[in-house]
């Protein structure tokens, strides 16, 4: 079954001129008796996992991130499209890829965008690297023997040995609503170049995680489920289920995201199962019934099923989008975490254990941690679960970081946040998503970060009910495209924290400068600095045995990259 599917992906993911040799290869893989081959990007089983339920499937993922979209893709690679410069780049050389971002040996590039929009996402004169400064001592030169010492420069101190989590990386959702504006406000060519922009390599943002729905939520241009049925039927064997609702729109968008990015790691989210399994026989507000548990399990592996038939392989699935939430105005479902920890232990883990997404448990705010613990702690559940997905708008990033610190076996995924109409001062709405999200959730064990929806109109919708005001990464209206702050928070570190990056310790925050650091498995290292304070902050990094110094203008971020000396 996991052989035919990657023939399937393959094919579909090949151009056509590729396709014959793509399905050569594979072929002589099946003849070869290869124990892995493609099939092995689909969670392969592990020989001592039998007694831990879903123990195999997480090890087997979590060992790369978008390795299981990368591998199916693979053979085809990027789409040749036309890419947009991003902005601030027009200068910039036409080699394309993460390689075109490093700079000389013994040289720092930095990109900048301050908060008056005077710089966005501009190249910077590049910083000299050097040796490590020695301390300062009565007997250094200039230094006067009588008085105090000078006060040292603020410093950030870089440590490669204190690795933390491997990155997926950072992006945002592909609603409906987005889906609809890309096709229905952009000219094709408008469309192409924005998503080359979005998701393709440097002079692009590279943006490597997207968030799906499964079903609509609040930001779609119906309401719709994949089986629905008039009041009082039921379909138990799931016999009407359909992708139709997202044919238009979201699979083109999808599939146009994964031409850019082989790699892009997908993430569906339900809002609500279908209305004749609730309790409240809608799509709005209710429950989960308790004889449909089973129905709505297979009801989600239908989706990852299908979807990976049309080329679009699921990464990972939440079993509820904001499950202690019952709107009345727009999809959605109450679900605790007893019930979750039911659907999960006894229905939908089992169900996804050999070919299936990863589960992440929660997917709602920070203000409630203990929810997510207690589906964690569950016998059943707790081994099906890969990691927890978290909202932001309420409660803070130490909670995110104490649940991973308690599961340390466990990913952290900051699924969803958004800006909107009730911020609209630019130069804030740069550093405070930079700080505390770009840089905060990283350092609260995130390994992917999402904003909100990728695209909406001036109005924050299309929308069925929920978020008014909500903004996109970027704005279309008309045919006219705005890059938001958000859009430059999540660039400084997408288009340079390239998947499978770490983590590194040592970063910090002081007199309103807040840094992290990555190391690319290139060896490349990336310090990403926001300066929310009203003056320029001047600062040493020190990498050792390397050091350069640098000066940051007030409400502003910066991307800095160069290559580490072993």
């Amino acid at each position: 079954m996991a052989r035919s599917r990657a023939v399937a992906i393959a094919r579909a993911a090949a151009p056509p001129g590729a396709r014959a040799l793509v399905l050569a290869s594979l072929l002589a893989l099946v003849l070869g008796g290869c124990a892995g081959g493609l099939s092995g990007a689909r969670r392969p089983a592990a020989k001592d996992a039998a007694a831990v339920p879903g123990a195999a499937t997480l090890a087997a993922r979590a060992q790369q991130p978008g390795a299981a979209a990368a591998a199916s893709r693979a053979a085809a690679g990027p789409a040749a499209q036309p890419r947009a410069a991003a902005p601030g780049n027009a200068s910039r050389p036409a080699q394309a890829g993460p390689s075109a971002d490093l700079p000389a040996p013994g040289a720092v590039a930095v990109w900048l965008t301050t908060g008056d929009q005077a710089r966005l996402l501009q190249r910077q004169p590049d910083l000299t690297l050097g040796e490590l400064p020695r301390a300062l001592t009565p007997w250094s030169p200039g230094v006067e023997t009588a008085g105090p010492l000078p006060a040292a420069p603020l410093a950030i101190d870089i440590d490669r040995s204190a690795r933390r989590q491997q990155m997926s990386g950072f992006g945002a959702a592909l609603s409906a609503s987005s889906a609809w504006l890309l096709a229905e406000k952009l000219d094709a060519a408008q469309r192409r170049s924005l998503l080359a922009e979005l998701f393709g390599p440097p002079p692009g943002i590279a943006l490597s995680v997207a968030r799906l729905p499964l079903g609509a939520n609040e930001f779609a241009p119906s309401q719709y489920s994949y089986d629905d049925l008039p009041p009082g039927q039921t379909d138990d064997g799931l016999a009407q289920f359909s992708i139709d609702p997202d044919r238009a729109y979201l699979l083109p968008l999808v599939q146009d995201a994964l031409a850019q990015n082989p790699g892009l790691e997908l993430i569906a989210s339900p809002s609500s199962a279908p209305a004749w399994m609730k309790t409240s026989g809608s799509l709005l507000q209710g429950t989960l019934k308790p004889d449909a548990f089973d129905a709505y399990a297979r009801y989600l592996k239908r989706y990852v099923d299908v979807y990976l038939e049309e080329g679009i392989p699921i990464h990972a699935i939440t079993v509820q989008n904001d499950p202690g939430a019952e709107p009345a105005d727009t999809p959605g479902m109450r679900l605790d975490d007893a019930a979750r920890a039911q659907l999960i232990g006894k229905h939908l883990g089992p169900l996804l254990e050999d070919e299936g997404p990863l589960i992440l448990e929660w997917d709602g705010n920070r203000d409630t941690p203990q929810s997510a613990l207690k589906v964690l702690a569950d016998k059943a559940a707790g081994p099906y679960v890969a990691g927890v997905a978290w909202h932001c708008y309420a409660g803070g990033v130490d909670a995110q970081a104490g649940v991973a610190a308690a599961h340390p076996g466990k990913d952290s995924y900051l699924t969803e946040c958004s800006g909107g109409a009730w911020a609209p001062a630019w130069r804030d709405n740069l550093t405070h998503f930079g700080r505390t999200l770009v840089q905060g959730a990283a350092r609260g064990a995130a390994r992917g970060i999402l904003f909100g929806n990728l695209a909406l109109d001036g109005q924050g919708g299309p929308r069925i009910g929920g978020c008014r005001g909500c903004r996109g990464v970027v704005t279309v209206d008309g045919g006219a495209v705005t890059r938001n702050p958000e859009y430059y928070a999540l660039a400084h570190a997408s288009r340079f924290v390239r998947p499978g990056a770490w983590l590194l310790g040592g970063a910090q925050a002081r007199d309103g400068l807040d840094t992290a650091a990555f190391e690319n498995q290139d060896g490349s290292l990336v310090l990403i600095a926001v300066n929310s304070a009203a003056e320029a902050r001047t600062f040493t990094v020190r990498a050792a045995p390397q050091a350069y110094s640098a000066t940051l203008p007030p409400a502003s971020i910066a991307t800095y990259v160069w290559r580490a000396q072993p």
